[in-house]
């Protein structure tokens, strides 16, 4: 169920010094997921926590991250920069490559990250922009639909992402002609799942997968990138996905594929890592009565686009009335002209007054790292929730001034204040 580890009195604190609305973060709470989620694969000598940097793509928390042994995952060259601004380096660097401008394999290479390959294509891309080196991860698609049982997980078949395998066949036979050694193999192929069988089922068709291509090129198969696809429980009634409970199932794939062990074990988990110990903080602003019953905030979708963009339901609570009857039904709106800019739509809820402070929960991946300026709207502030209690914004929310900088090359820049 959505995470309610932190009082009331944590957000009327933080929001009595900054103004609402801001994204808050618990340290404490992404720090012990990091522990779960290490000594849920300590079994694994090798393994590593990729985190994925477009979840939270704050030097702050990718900080913390690099304090509990992770490595970053990346996708563009602003990823790559700040991950080499916080430290970063070398094998703690997975670049996901997909469509990628050239110059970022540059890039890339410079920094000494693994490359993840999505296509047979961009080998040769790879090859003039840094050189091939030792150690190449390919991304797997193997088409159609994913089951596990009779559920379809996902449909790999329309995804834009990975080669299926025999282009991975031809791609390693080139690779290693080409000098590389090793190899891994990687495959998102099921988002934001609940179902504890997922990493255990893609596990078992990672390495089955790599021990034929290692006999059939003679490239050593050295890890398995599970990336992400574990869940997290948004709504009320849903139960929290047990990464212990993962894990060992995960290692008892291992052991029956890989006896011989050799091969580790990484993932890219970006949502299951900080969704739960983020929230946006936000204030009631606005009452309307008409067909339905509209509650304005003074946040909106540029904050926080998930329920806008996918119809995505996050809980939302009211500041000191979470034990308050959920006896009313309002539409939790933004101020935004666009119909969806809704954060709840017919959602039972305590009677809720104008300024009365309402948090909105699991937003710490995906969450302002997603947000935009349509209408001229500026993206809130972050603030951190650190160990010892106290707040610190991350990030300060944008002024009209950021949102005004790209036009200096325009004769309006000067009257913008520019």
């Amino acid at each position: 169920m959505p995470n309610f580890t932190l009082p009331d009195s944590v957000f009327e604190q933080a929001a009595a010094e900054f103004p609402t609305p801001f994204h808050l973060y618990d340290e404490k709470g992404i720090r012990e997921r990091a522990r779960r989620l290490n000594r849920a694969f300590a079994w694994c000598p090798d393994f590593r926590e990729y985190f994925a940097v477009k979840a939270l793509p704050n030097p702050a928390i990718l900080r913390i991250m690099k304090e509990e042994g992770c490595g970053l995952d990346c996708s563009s060259a602003t990823e790559l920069k700040l991950a080499e601004a916080c430290g970063f380096r070398d094998e703690q660097i997975m670049f996901s490559a997909n469509a990628m401008p050239p110059e970022e394999y540059d890039q890339a290479r410079a920094l000494g990250a693994i490359i993840n390959l999505d296509d047979a294509s961009d080998l040769a891309t790879l090859e003039a922009h840094g050189g091939v080196p030792e150690c190449v991860c390919l991304r797997y698609n193997p088409g159609g639909d994913f089951s596990i049982g009779n559920t379809i997980m996902g449909n790999p078949g329309e995804a834009k992402y990975g080669m299926p395998e025999a282009q991975i066949r031809d791609t390693l036979a080139r690779l290693k002609e080409k000098g590389a050694a090793r190899f891994g193999l990687h495959a998102f192929l099921s988002s934001n799942t609940m179902a504890a069988s997922y990493y255990p089922e893609l596990a078992g068709i990672l390495l089955r997968l790599g021990k034929a291509m290692e006999r059939e090129t003679g490239v050593r198969f050295a890890f398995i990138n599970l990336s992400g696809g574990i869940g997290v429980p948004y709504r009320p009634e849903e139960p929290e996905v047990d990464i212990a409970a993962v894990g060992e199932a995960v290692r008892k794939v291992y052991g029956e594929i890989c006896p011989e062990g050799g091969v580790a074990v990484k993932s890219e988990l970006g949502r299951w890592m900080t969704a739960p110990f983020g929230w946006l903080v936000t204030r009631a602003v606005h009452e309307k009565k008409t067909h339905r019953d509209y509650i304005g905030v003074d946040a909106c979708a540029a904050d926080l686009m998930r329920p806008a963009m996918y119809g995505a339901y996050h809980h939302i609570t009211v500041c000191g009335k979470r034990e308050a009857p959920a006896d009313r039904v309002y539409d939790i709106t933004g101020c935004l002209c666009e119909n969806n800019d809704k954060f709840a739509i017919e959602r039972p809820m305590p009677e809720i007054a104008v300024g009365d402070l309402l948090v909105i929960h699991d937003t710490g991946a995906h969450g302002h790292a997603m947000g935009y300026n349509y209408n001229g709207r500026l993206r809130s502030a972050e603030i951190l929730h650190a160990a010892d209690g106290k707040d610190r914004m991350i990030r300060r929310a944008e002024t009209a001034r950021d949102y005004f900088a790209t036009l200096d090359a325009d004769p309006a820049a000067k009257a913008l204040g520019l």
